[in-house]
């Protein structure tokens, strides 16, 4: 026996940091006591979820390599970044609430003079490794350092594309606080995050942070970074509530009817943050289509009438088999299908839910390859215009960035692509 614990110490030795570390001691005991965790696994709401993809493997083979479809799964040019700069976030929102999407879920948020930021993942691949795993399809709208204080980072989960270890790392060294859902708190620990800087919630536990409650909510998904999915620690959603105030983000997660419940409790939102990305038949119960992500919309906020979403967990890096700019035309139609409102900013572009106006032009027409079947001419003419402007913004992009963000931006390579996570 000695010789395995002596063999397991040392496969734990090679494992890479970014694996993290599982929970132990009193936060495993904690988990433990969760009434979410049953059988020795977090459990889902609504009953067990697939959590790997479904069918043959030849079938998601047949899928994945198909030489007509692949190539859509990018841009075919560059993605036109808004560049952001720290004058455009250091003036305080009009309205008092701003909202900044970065790419993927990435989304700083000021809500009532404070600064929370979404699952920040500013590095160049979501993965384990720094030479494999699907890679950025556009440079991050700002350096993490030129993005000032931040009050508190909340985390969704512990995948790769939402928990960024080298992003965790440059946050340790400031003096943020860090929500987390149950156990994640052990991958932080274990990267340089001090425990008093952590605030580690259960589904429907709050915490206060500088006037702000957040609170985790139930979502739909599954959690998991090393070579053992042991479902130790928990993914949620998230409610941040102000004195003025309200907003939600989805994290990852399959449509449930939880979505109703939560926009009882805490609803109405003035800005849903919702994943409409990365979804696919082959797994369709952890992730979302966007005409599931706009009918969680309307569950959250009552009906149409109230905030608007943004669409988020796509653009940013291949993790699905369908074309790069489904989502965004998906969330569109969806859109406008019920009348709901839907901010569409270009990444890194500023916006305030609650003004008059919130962006709403399809800016990724411009480098999209346009739909099997065509555009509707009407289509063609908006997008002829929105490529215009996208060329434009490349081209001041391009003075802006390193030679290696440049690179990553351009979107002509085909990375890899991982089953979501």
């Amino acid at each position: 026996m000695a010789g395995f614990r002596t063999l397991s110490s040392g496969l734990r030795a090679l494992q890479p940091g970014a694996f993290g570390a599982d929970p132990r001691g009193e936060r495993m005991a904690r988990i433990r006591r969760s009434p979410h965790f049953k059988d020795g696994v977090f459990q889902n709401p609504g009953g067990p979820a697939r959590t790997r993809p479904s069918g043959s493997t030849l079938d998601f083979a047949k899928v994945f390599f198909d030489k007509d479809t692949r190539p859509r799964r990018t841009p075919k040019g560059t993605v036109p970044v808004h560049s952001t700069t720290l004058a455009d976030i250091a003036r305080p929102p009009a309205t008092g609430l701003r909202l900044t999407w970065m790419g993927h879920s990435s989304v700083l948020a000021e809500i009532d003079g404070r600064r929370v930021l979404f699952d920040p993942v500013w590095g160049e691949r979501c993965s384990p490794f720094p030479f494999a795993g699907p890679k950025r399809l556009h440079p991050a709208p700002l350096p993490l350092a030129a993005l000032g204080p931040v009050d508190v980072v909340v985390i969704s989960h512990d995948h790769y594309d939402h928990l960024d270890m080298p992003t965790i790392k440059a946050l340790a060294g400031t003096d943020t606080l860090f929500a987390v859902p149950l156990g994640v708190g052990a991958h932080l620990e274990h990267w340089g995050v001090s425990a008093d800087r952590l605030r580690e919630l259960d589904w429907h536990e709050s915490t206060k942070v500088g006037g702000l409650t957040l609170t985790a909510t139930p979502a739909r998904h599954f959690c998991g970074r090393g070579l053992r999915n042991t479902q130790h620690t928990l993914w949620a959603s998230w409610v941040v509530a102000g004195d003025e105030h309200r907003i939600y983000h989805s994290g990852d997660t399959g449509y449930f009817d939880g979505f109703q419940e939560i926009g009882a409790e805490h609803g109405p939102f003035d800005a849903t943050m919702i994943q409409i990305g990365a979804y696919s038949d082959f797994w369709p119960d952890i992730h979302m289509t966007p005409e599931e992500g706009m009918r969680a919309h309307l569950d959250l906020q009552g009906g149409p009438e109230h905030g608007p979403m943004l669409p988020i967990h796509w653009a940013t890096f291949n993790l699905a088999t369908h074309p790069w700019a489904d989502p965004g035309e998906g969330t569109l139609a969806a859109a406008r299908a019920v009348g709901a409102g839907v901010a569409l900013p270009r990444p890194g572009e500023p916006f305030e839910p609650t003004a008059e106006t919130v962006p709403s032009e399809p800016w990724w027409r411009g480098v999209a390859l346009a739909p099997a079947g065509g555009r509707a001419p009407g289509e063609v003419l908006a997008g002829a215009g929105i490529k215009a402007a996208s060329d434009a913004a490349a081209v001041a992009q391009a003075d802006t960035v390193s030679d290696g963000a440049r690179g990553a931006g351009k979107g002509t390579e085909d990375p890899e692509t991982l089953p979501a996570g």
